[in-house]
């Protein structure tokens, strides 16, 4: 009964179907946003299916839509394609193998008759044919006067390494499923944090508690003050301040510290220092109308804050505009300049905030380990699996042919053994 059950899961269709269930749900996880809040699907997905009354959000939700490559039955889907493979590879790859490799002999008319490629030929080229294979690099069996050959065992290979490395993805992914997590934060430049505010972890996630330093940030503008790239400056710190790695990331370049990885994914000016007189204040910066690069705030240019200037900036550069009270244009400056002559009074910095996406994935090295592994073996498996038969009965030596691949290869491979002898028939 258990071997009709392993039987029953190393079915092709059933591993076919299997895959494509897998698929369309890994297409649906890509086209879904993952690991967002419940507001943000109940606000994006809100459409009602009538008569039903309810919203797509909260279908989306109810499923697990919203991270399924975590969900029950997503990784049990998962386990169920893994033992297709493992089903596959112990009651069809292997035995197929260990056939391939064991001697085969053929005696009889009817079966070299059976074979793609079979001729007769008189049994004094027995010993020159089985030269020229022994000089082909044929593996050789021989018992007396019948005799197997073949060559590109290799090929054989190629079934069992494919399912070893969809393995390996697999349980990749479970291990990432179970083992990662995700979080984004908002650090303003020269602050120290640690990871808090995660988005999505699993059951085993274990969240590392390394100090990490924002020592920098700035972005790089185009000639027409378009935003070219921005850049952070980290360290990874341990526990006692000590510096264990720094690197400076962009988009596309993230630092990676063990298993930890920090991508650049946004940024924000939050503040202005000023100073006034030989004191230094700190003010807030707000977004116009949500804008992404335009920021406004009220500068008291009196201690008493009755009397200010209306600061405007649509970029990081150090160049910003002042208006007064009434709204009249006062002029351009830039950090450090004096702005009224006479009142001691400059803009120092703008105080920026970087946004960091940080996470830990444990299953990247045995996915990536299990394509580069089902890489080699698509080129393993073009090498082709011939095999050959001879055998003396009576005053005639048959010859027979196969191959799993490469059919023209053999037809020609086949020509070279026979056609020579032929001709001296």
């Amino acid at each position: 009964m258990r071997l009709k059950i392993i039987r029953s899961f190393a079915q092709l269709n059933v591993a076919i179907l299997l895959l494509l269930i897998i698929a369309g749900f890994s297409i649906l996880g890509t086209i879904i946003e993952q690991d967002q809040t419940i507001q943000y699907y109940q606000q994006n997905y809100s459409e009602i299916f009538s008569p039903l009354d309810i919203s797509f959000g909260n279908i989306l939700l109810f499923f697990g839509l919203d991270h399924v490559y975590k969900t029950w039955w997503f990784l049990s889907l998962l386990f169920l394609f893994g033992t297709c493979l493992i089903s596959c590879t112990f009651t069809q790859q292997l035995p197929a193998l260990r056939i391939a490799r064991r001697y085969n002999f053929k005696t009889s008319k009817t079966e070299f008759k059976r074979q793609e490629y079979q001729t007769i030929l008189g049994t004094k080229y027995f010993s020159t044919c089985l030269e020229n294979f022994k000089q082909k690099k044929y593996t050789i069996f021989q018992q007396q006067q019948i005799v197997y050959t073949y060559k590109g065992i290799l090929g054989r290979f190629a079934p069992i390494i494919v399912h070893v490395s969809m393995l390996l993805i697999l349980l990749g992914n479970t291990i990432a499923a179970w083992g990662s997590f995700n979080a984004q934060e908002l650090i303003a430049k020269g602050e120290i944090f640690q990871v808090q505010n995660t988005i999505s972890k699993s059951f085993f996630t274990n969240i590392p508690d390394y100090p990490i330093r924002v020592n920098d940030f700035w972005i790089e503008y185009g000639p027409t003050n378009n935003i070219k790239q921005f850049y952070s400056d980290l360290s990874v710190l341990n526990q006692t301040g000590n510096e264990l790695s720094r690197k400076t990331i962009s988009v596309n370049f993230p630092l990676r510290f063990k298993t930890l990885t920090l991508y650049q994914t946004d940024w924000n000016a939050i503040g202005l220092r000023v100073k006034l007189g030989d004191k230094q204040y700190q003010l807030p910066l707000v977004s116009l109308n949500k804008s992404k690069n335009l920021w406004v705030t009220w500068i008291p240019t009196s201690e008493t804050g009755q009397t200010g200037l209306t600061f405007i900036s649509n970029s990081l550069n150090g160049t910003f505009s002042l208006y007064n009270e009434v709204g009249t244009f006062i002029g351009t400056y830039n950090l450090g300049e004096k702005i009224i002559q006479n009142i001691d009074i400059s803009v120092v910095d703008i105080i920026t905030e970087t946004g960091l996406q940080i996470k830990t994935d444990p299953g990247i090295p045995l996915i990536y380990f299990g394509f580069g592994l089902l890489m080699i073996s698509s080129l393993i498996s073009y090498f082709s699996f011939t095999q050959f038969w001879l055998a003396k009965k009576d005053d005639q030596l048959f010859i027979g042919g196969t191959s799993n691949r490469a059919k023209l290869n053999l037809r020609l491979e086949f020509l070279s053994l026979t056609v020579p002898y032929l001709s001296k028939n």
